[in-house]
């Protein structure tokens, strides 16, 4: 039999002192993706494995009934597993590390809020999270909880089995949505969206510009758990090494930052971090 520990490539030893010598003594701002969550039961959709799928755009989601209905659906059912997830060790570490000020922030392209449920305090979160839901008519805001418990009520024949196929966004796969009650706002009855950026739909300057200081007032870019094939993650990249910051990759696989990085250690982010949190908390 396998054991765990087999299966789990060992981390380069040069290459986790190169990133430690990099680290030593400065202050890191953190981009994380989907393979920092993989740890606590969340897929990646690019990593070793992930299956292929086409995720909703946003012009699908607002022009066509049928699509909404879909997504309400599936992400419903997502949703209630995506919401039992727990940050793991490496979402925990970076709590560490930003409390002891050793990070000046958390930019993570993931959706599901385990960076802040972890305890760290300053998270942009580029892509939006999933408990919130705004109204696109009259912009107010509903916890992602009550929107479920409407769900529930309006759609009783709607089961929540106990294996559902699990997306990356919160999303899940489900067939039969003839007969779903899309949701709409309790004060305007306008359509919903989930407090997610969609295909096809652009970070909000803001948040950016967020994402952009937290960068900024780092000595050093740490790149955790992300394939870089976003274009905000390259954005962020970029900003770092025009300010001449030295960029450290931890990811299982390629990534499209690859040969720009000072550092890549080919190796899973919760393991990674933790190793180096060890050494820089002493």
């Amino acid at each position: 039999m396998t054991t765990l520990a087999s299966a789990t490539p060992a981390i380069d030893t040069d290459r986790l002192n190169a990133a430690y010598a990099l680290l030593d003594g400065r202050r890191f701002a953190v981009l994380t993706g989907a393979g920092m969550s993989t740890d606590s039961g969340i897929p990646d959709y690019r990593g070793e494995g992930a299956p292929k799928r086409t995720p909703m755009t946003v012009s699908q989601f607002l022009l066509n009934d049928a699509s909404r209905k879909r997504y309400w659906a599936g992400s419903h059912l997502g949703w209630a597993m995506f919401d039992a997830a727990r940050p793991n060790a490496g979402h925990k570490v970076l709590a560490t590390l930003e409390e002891a000020g050793l990070v000046t922030g958390i930019v993570t392209q993931n959706v599901d809020g385990l960076h802040v449920r972890a305890g760290s305090q300053r998270v942009v979160d580029l892509h939006g999270s999933m408990d919130r839901v705004s109204c696109l008519v009259c912009g107010q805001t509903f916890a992602r909880a009550s929107i479920a418990a409407r769900i529930e009520a309006e759609n009783p024949w709607l089961s929540r089995p106990d294996a559902v196929t699990l997306n990356p966004d919160g999303d899940a796969e489900i067939a039969d949505v003839d007969n779903f009650v899309v949701p709409v706002c309790s004060v305007c009855g306008g359509a919903l969206k989930p407090d997610v950026v969609f295909f096809g739909e652009f970070v909000p300057s803001d948040k950016f510009t967020e994402a952009r200081d937290i960068v900024s007032a780092a000595d050093v870019l740490v790149i955790a758990g992300s394939s870089l094939v976003v274009n905000s993650g390259i954005r962020l990249l970029e900003h770092a090494r025009r300010s001449k910051l030295p960029i450290i990759i931890i990811n299982r696989g390629e990534t499209k930052g690859d040969g720009r990085a000072d550092v890549k250690l080919d190796a899973g982010a919760s393991e990674t971090l933790t190793a180096l949190a060890e050494r820089l908390l002493t």
